[in-house]
């Protein structure tokens, strides 16, 4: 397997990134600066194929600066298959406030929405409309007209049908790209600047394979980053003599593209890719999840490329591949959690995983009880499965995946049965549910590698029989905001390796070990005075990634950071009370530590002495919200590999070290909130950070 160049981890789609669409999308915004008096809120539907960039250059458009400078309020939702109005309420009032109460019904999230359009001028994009319901546009329609005169809809859609049935006052019919642009667009993607001039031979075979393209932007790109970093003449005949493109193309078929991506794939990589068909279209992985998902598996094995690499960092590679290939996209950073991130998958991809995954995948609904016996990998997808457990599990016995998904109130019979029936399960995904107790049956899932409870604020303890689970490696427990504390024989839990957890109890762990643990969130633990007691970090000698969030009572880590030798990441955020960040204040010991970002640590002075042992590796440093914080320490100017460094609403700070311009690593620094530091930087001091490319004062 090839490892791909670095993620651009990006949030919205950058100018440079987009060919030959520059006409398309000035006839758009044409369309949404024109006033019509006649009518309060006009649609236009932008209607093509499947991957010719219809989401791609509603995005451009969204984010143009005359769109934001004209429309006070700008929404984006992603329909999809599912027009459920009331679904579609609370996304785009989650769009345009960020977060909304899930458990509003549909009279209250009405209101709310009628509330927040009223007599303002709105932007609303439906990305992706399958919906063929006129009744439904027209009740959702309904919802919206309290917007100011000039308000615009945009929907996307590959549907002419469903731009007449959205009521579309223009209909912008999307073409593919000529060949020149997508001749442009492969050679962005298959090689670096200008070395197709040097490999003519290679541009020529190019040049035949974009032809078989036939204008769609998500082929060209596809196969040109596949074909990225190939110099073998014969690897390129091969895609372009392959056989898959003389099958008969229709509409709804995979591209032939897209079908020979994959089959160029190694083994490992398709695997974790078809196992991301069990999630809906436009589903929002999240890196560290969709890793722990397939670890739980097996399907991350170590590399020859590095025996020391820890099979977290494989899985991050498998996903690096994947985004390299255009299998995802819309990467954006997730800083809550740790060094994360989110990305979607395009839906034509979708389509492929579901193909790829027949046999193996499977979603079960209300509409859905036809379910082949071979099937493993099981995701429950309707909020309304009823109290009566599906009888298509009754024939099942090889399954090794259940993901209840979007089933907010699942009975506890479902859960049971699968607890009681699927002996080999190795993944039990029971997010966002709400019963009271965990059956104490789940002791006897001897394979279960993987179970998340996150999100059930009813649940008050685990039965303590879960700690025979000798193989878990993952416990996912944020947002059981009525915990009461963790099993007392957790330190059973031999193979644990990712731990992520809210409390109510006053101490994580007593006198326990958790030595394979590489991972530990801990968030919202409003009674947490220590994280462990009589441990000191004895047991956490494997721990890569601490993050800790908004614990107000919290007092002590009880760590030790000289035991600590392998964290990579710390994140301390929101504990007001905390004294110091990890004890034993020695500068001399050796550590790895790479990312540092402390928020909200209102006793926090200075940075500890034990940070120089993370000279040689510290690249990230955040500092946020630390009101008494004097003080960079004089010896920064050592740390070589540092990258970034942030530094905000630090009141008291006056001064950036001498020798800051020796950190020639430096790539971004951004000051803000700290008016003595940022009058000294912006005028005698100017020439310490001169070499920084990025640097933000104000």
């Amino acid at each position: 397997m090839r490892w791909s160049r670095e993620m651009d981890l990006i949030s919205f789609v950058h100018p440079s990134s987009v060919i030959g669409r520059d006409r398309d999308k000035e006839n758009i915004i044409n369309f949404l600066m024109h006033p019509d008096a006649s009518k309060t809120i006009h649609v236009i539907s932008i209607v093509g194929l499947g991957g010719l960039g219809k989401t791609t250059l509603a995005k451009w458009v969204y984010n143009d600066e005359s769109v934001v400078q004209t429309f006070q309020l700008r929404m984006w939702v992603c329909v999809s298959e599912d027009f459920s109005v009331i679904r579609l309420i609370k996304e785009i009032l989650k769009s345009a406030c960020g977060t909304i109460d899930e458990n509003w019904n549909a009279d209250i999230s009405q209101t709310r929405l009628r509330e927040l359009l009223k007599d303002k001028k709105f932007l609303l994009v439906l990305d992706d409309v399958w919906n063929e319901d006129h009744n439904k546009w027209i009740e959702l329609r309904g919802l919206l007209i309290d917007g100011f005169k000039g308000s615009k809809i945009i929907v996307t859609t590959r549907s002419n049908l469903v731009a007449s049935i959205m009521s579309s006052n223009s209909t912008y019919n999307l073409e593919g790209l000529s060949q020149d642009d997508c001749l442009s667009l492969f050679l962005k993607c298959a090689f670096e600047e200008g070395e197709d001039k040097q490999r003519p031979n290679l541009l020529n075979i190019g040049k035949e394979i974009v032809k078989k393209c036939k204008g769609v932007p998500l082929a060209v790109k596809t196969l040109g980053r596949l074909l990225y970093s190939k110099v073998d003449e014969r690897e390129w005949e091969k895609v372009r003599d392959s056989e898959i493109w003389k099958l008969g193309q229709k509409e709804s078929d995979i591209l032939p593209s897209l079908r020979l991506s994959y089959d160029q794939m190694p083994n490992d990589l398709k695997q974790c890719f078809a196992f991301c068909s069990l999630f809906p279209k436009d589903h929002k992985y999240r890196s560290w999840y969709l890793v722990q998902l397939w670890m739980a598996h097996g399907l991350i094995r170590e590399t020859s490329i590095d025996k020391k690499q820890e099979l977290e960092d494989v899985g991050e590679m498998y996903i690096n591949e994947l985004v390299s290939r255009s299998f995802f996209q819309d990467v954006e950073k997730e800083t809550l959690s740790g060094p994360f991130y989110t990305f979607k998958m395009h839906d034509l991809i979708h389509d492929l995983a579901i193909s790829v995954a027949q046999g193996e995948c499977s979603k079960v609904d209300l509409g859905n009880e036809d379910i082949v016996e071979t099937v493993r990998h099981l995701s429950f997808s309707a909020n309304d499965l009823g109290q009566e457990v599906p009888k298509c599990l009754d024939k099942l016995t090889k399954v090794r995946t259940a993901i209840l998904f979007e089933t907010h109130h699942p009975p506890l019979s479902l859960i049971e049965a699968c607890i009681l029936r699927f002996k080999s399960l190795r993944l039990l995904d029971l997010n966002d549910s709400s019963f009271e107790v965990l059956p104490n049956s789940i002791g006897t899932l001897k394979h279960l590698r993987y179970i998340n409870l996150s999100g059930n604020k009813r649940i008050k303890e685990l039965p303590n029989s879960i700690c025979k689970l000798h193989k878990l490696q993952t416990l996912l427990l944020l947002g059981c905001r009525k915990l009461e504390r963790l099993p007392k024989d957790m330190r059973n839990m031999i193979s644990l390796r990712c731990l992520f957890v809210t409390t109510m109890y006053t101490c994580l762990l007593e006198n326990g070990s958790l030595n394979s643990l590489r991972i530990l969130i801990v968030f919202s633990c409003p009674r947490l005075e220590v994280l462990f007691q009589g441990m000191d970090g004895y047991g956490l000698t494997n721990l890569r990634t601490l993050s800790i969030y908004y614990c107000p009572g919290l007092t002590s880590l009880s760590l030790n950071i000289k035991h600590l030798t392998a964290l990579e990441t710390l994140k301390i955020a929101r504990c007001p009370k905390l004294n110091g960040i990890l004890g034993e204040d020695n500068q001399d010991i050796k550590l790895s530590l790479r990312n540092l970002r402390i928020c909200n640590l209102s006793k926090l002075k200075v940075l500890p002495q034990w940070l120089q042992g993370s000279a040689n590796t510290l690249k990230f440093l955040e500092i946020r919200d630390c009101e008494q914080f004097s003080a960079l320490p004089e010896w920064l100017p050592t740390f070589k590999s540092l990258q970034t460094l942030v530094i905000i609403k630090c009141p008291k700070m006056s001064s950036v070290p001498e020798g800051t311009h020796c950190l020639t690593a430096l790539r971004k620094l951004t000051i803000t909130g700290c008016p003595e530091l940022i009058r000294k930087c912006q005028c005698e001091d100017q020439h310490k950070i001169a070499h920084v490319p990025k640097v933000r004062l104000y």
